[in-house]
């Protein structure tokens, strides 16, 4: 279990971490999610001993994580694949660390098995794909089976199949019932994994809650309508404190009003509907929703595609 309380950190005038508070429990996949410059990685950073907190409290398995006799094992992690050296090999560079927690020589090959990266691990890692680094970095951070794991953007480089990988990763190191928290900007591979998500701001904490809770409360559904007299329906519902967003012709979205609303309007109008369905929004679109006024760096929008502008006449 990780413990975090009231946790901060300032650089000079500039506070990167701002009383951070939360609990990242065994048993499920936690995802730590914010914009860049949010903090994310300075929080990882504290837990694990590496930043020194200014104030406030990061604890592993119920003490700070540099007071453990056996740090290794009671948690790895993943925050930077290139902090290895690339004049040794794979094998070299786990037996390495093995060798400074008392661990065997077979966990070595165990974990190199694990990672799939069997075929190469006598070669230099200064010649490895970015995947095959954070390959590497997860073998280390898997390295003396530990009961946290603190992964920071793990599928980072890696193709179908290694994201694929990483997901039932940490899906089973769940299942086990170890602690997992993981950082990643991927909102399609955090939808498919995490259970609970932790989500932060300019350093301050946003959201802690379920995946189903943070979007149910970040977003409102929608209902997607199809028919051959879409422009008519539109008309009919324009006025009725109803959002439309114009998708293509024949086909629009409507916000504010339930599916059963729209369906007995169009009965009463006698128009057909082919399609009557509701969306959900997806956890990018809550992300954004609620990480609007968090964001430290703007890029110059374009113009919006049809797509995208909410009109009120435009479903035609």
């Amino acid at each position: 279990m990780i413990e975090v309380h009231d946790l901060t950190k300032r650089y000079g005038d500039r506070t990167a971490v701002d009383g951070l508070t939360f609990t990242v429990k065994p048993g499920i996949v936690t995802g730590f999610l914010g914009p860049n410059g949010a903090g994310k990685s300075t929080t990882m950073r504290m837990i694990l001993g590496l930043d020194h907190a200014t104030s406030g409290t990061a604890t592993v398995n119920g003490r700070p994580y540099a007071d453990h006799p056996d740090p290794l094992r009671q948690a790895g992690a993943l925050l930077d694949a290139k902090a290895v050296h690339t004049g040794r090999s794979a094998y070299h560079h786990l037996l390495a660390l093995a060798a400074t927690t008392g661990l065997p020589t077979s966990r070595v090959d165990e974990v190199i098995d694990i990672v799939g990266l069997t075929q190469v691990a006598r070669k230099r890692v200064g010649g490895f794909s970015l995947g095959m680094g954070q390959r590497l970095g997860i073998a280390a951070a898997l390295l003396a089976d530990p009961e946290v794991v603190i992964l920071d953007e793990p599928t980072n480089g890696l193709d179908p199949e290694g994201v694929l990988w990483i997901r039932n990763l940490m899906r089973d190191l769940a299942a086990q019932g170890r602690t997992v928290f993981v950082s990643s900007h991927l909102m399609s591979e955090m939808a498919l994994t995490a259970e609970h998500l932790i989500v932060i701001g300019k350093g301050r904490l946003l959201a802690d809650v379920s995946m189903s809770g943070f979007i149910d409360s970040a977003a409102r559904d929608s209902v997607r309508v199809r028919s051959p007299r879409a422009a008519e329906l539109h008309d009919l519902l324009t006025g009725l404190q109803a959002s439309m967003l114009s998708i293509d012709r024949g086909v629009f979205e409507v916000a504010g009003l339930s599916a059963a609303q729209i369906g007995d309007l169009a009965a009463h109008a006698g128009i057909p509907l082919h399609e009557l369905s509701i969306v959900r929004p997806s956890l990018e679109e809550a992300f954004m929703e609620l990480t609007k006024d968090a964001v430290e760096y703007h890029a110059t929008q374009a113009t919006p595609t049809p797509t995208e502008a909410i009109l009120t006449g435009a479903a035609r």
